[in-house]
């Protein structure tokens, strides 16, 4: 997504972060439809899909790749879809001091699945994750952070609608 793209998606002029999500299926689907979660190491009891920023120059396929390495050690995925829009979120006042000058995250969402015999390893160079575990689609709710919740609704309502999920 370029400079001009990003500003003309972002509400009031804020200055949103680019950055790419995951929302990663267990190798089991489509026979069993669990989605990956992760408790953060630096936020007590925020739990999320992988994420993360996409370096200059670099696309939102390639942040993607990188990121999973980097977050859950591994790139052996299959992607399944795109969310066809870029979504985005404010960060609540505690998270936006750490993230300044960003007021929020501008994401492209993926689904993808974990090709069988995938291992997921949290235990990376720089931990992000302190624990994690598949659930069903249902029970990601009981989970995940409160300011991220709007934009995994819609992002999961899309992949549901269209039969993915």
């Amino acid at each position: 997504m370029t400079d001009k793209e990003i500003k003309e998606n972002s509400k009031e002029k804020k200055n949103y972060r680019p950055n790419v999500a995951a929302i990663v299926l267990s190798a089991k689907y489509p026979e069993k439809c669990e989605i990956f979660i992760a408790s953060r190491t630096d936020v007590e009891n925020a739990w999320q899909f992988p994420q993360g920023g996409i370096d200059d120059g670099e696309s939102a396929n390639e942040a993607l790749y990188r990121e999973l390495e980097e977050e859950i050690g591994t790139r052996e995925i299959e992607i399944i879809a795109e969310y066809p829009e870029w979504v985005s979120y404010d960060f609540p006042p505690a998270i936006a001091k750490k993230m300044y000058p960003f007021d929020g995250q501008i994401q492209k969402y993926y689904l993808v699945k974990l090709k069988k015999g995938a291992k997921v390893n949290i235990n990376t160079e720089i931990p992000e994750f302190s624990e994690y575990k598949f659930v069903p689609t249902k029970n990601i709710y009981d989970y995940i952070t409160f300011f991220k919740r709007t934009v995994y609704k819609q992002v999961l309502k899309y992949f549901r609608n269209e039969g993915f999920i």
